[in-house]
């Protein structure tokens, strides 16, 4: 019975594993996005959506990424890049994609790329194209370095300053709306904020950390080191990691029980 018992033990914990293991990365992957058209955006009405007529409507990219753009509409669309107003730009064209149809894209320089689709001009997308690793941005001679992982249902951005004594305002949102704000005082190299309001979908959190000076609290007026925004970040939640894990704890504390029960039938 208690060689069945560990063995069922074993056997769940692998396929939770697995499970796991194939589950999409808690964020996003920068040095690759994939694009596609939003469903029945073949007709008008896509644009007045939070989603947009291009899933996601804002993608980022590190330069020399990819970019993979996949027709999975059942209408036939393009990926031009450019602008309905000023027309194709050149950087980039799909031509017309049929169903499944795929293009891929390697951005080499740094900005921002519009791009739409030239048989439903509504049809309207953005790439911003970084520099590997820009989410590590300097400030003058002040460094900050985001980090974010999820945890306890939502997103724990964790910050790594250069200088100690920063003080700085750091501010999340989501879909257009601030979700999390914060005065903050960092006494050591590091500080940790977790950010709740966020759902359960996959829509980018932007990350943002304006540096107010280098000092003690409450004397202002000696504060020195830069001003301004000295690190901007994009994270994008996803939490089919963290339900499989605890499904996979939930699995198993069962058999362990039940086991240690003797509750499963003898066989």
């Amino acid at each position: 019975m208690k060689t069945k018992a560990l063995s069922s033990f074993f056997v769940l914990f692998a396929i939770a594993a697995g499970i796991v293991a194939m589950t999409p990365a808690a964020f996003a992957d920068h040095s690759e996005v994939t694009i596609t058209p939003a469903p029945g955006s073949g007709a008008p009405g896509c644009e007045d959506t939070a989603e947009g007529c291009y899933i996601p409507s804002t993608a980022t990219v590190d330069v020399g990424g990819k970019v993979i753009m996949t027709n999975t509409d059942s209408a036939a669309h393009t990926f031009t890049s450019g602008t309905p107003d000023g027309g194709p730009d050149g950087v980039f064209d799909t031509s017309l994609l049929m169903v499944d149809g795929s293009y891929e894209w390697t951005p080499e320089t740094v900005g921002e790329q519009p791009y739409f689709c030239m048989v439903h001009p509504w049809m309207q997308g953005l790439i911003i194209v970084q520099e590997a690793n820009a989410d590590e941005m300097m400030g003058g001679d002040l460094m900050v370095t985001v980090t974010d992982s999820a945890v306890k249902g939502g997103t724990q951005v964790e910050l790594e300053f250069s200088e100690l004594h920063v003080n700085y305002v750091i501010t999340a949102t989501q879909k257009g709306e601030t979700v999390y704000t914060e005065t903050a005082h960092a006494m050591e190299h590091t500080a940790t904020h977790q950010i709740d309001a966020v759902g359960s979908d996959a829509n980018p959190i932007n990350i943002e950390v304006v540096s107010l000076g280098i000092g003690a609290p409450g004397e202002e007026d000696s504060w020195t080191g830069p001003t301004g925004i000295v690190s901007t970040s994009k994270v994008v939640p996803e939490f089919g990691t963290i339900a499989m894990m605890i499904l996979a704890v939930a699995i198993i504390s069962i058999v362990a029980v039940t086991a240690k029960s003797r509750v499963v039938p003898r066989f």
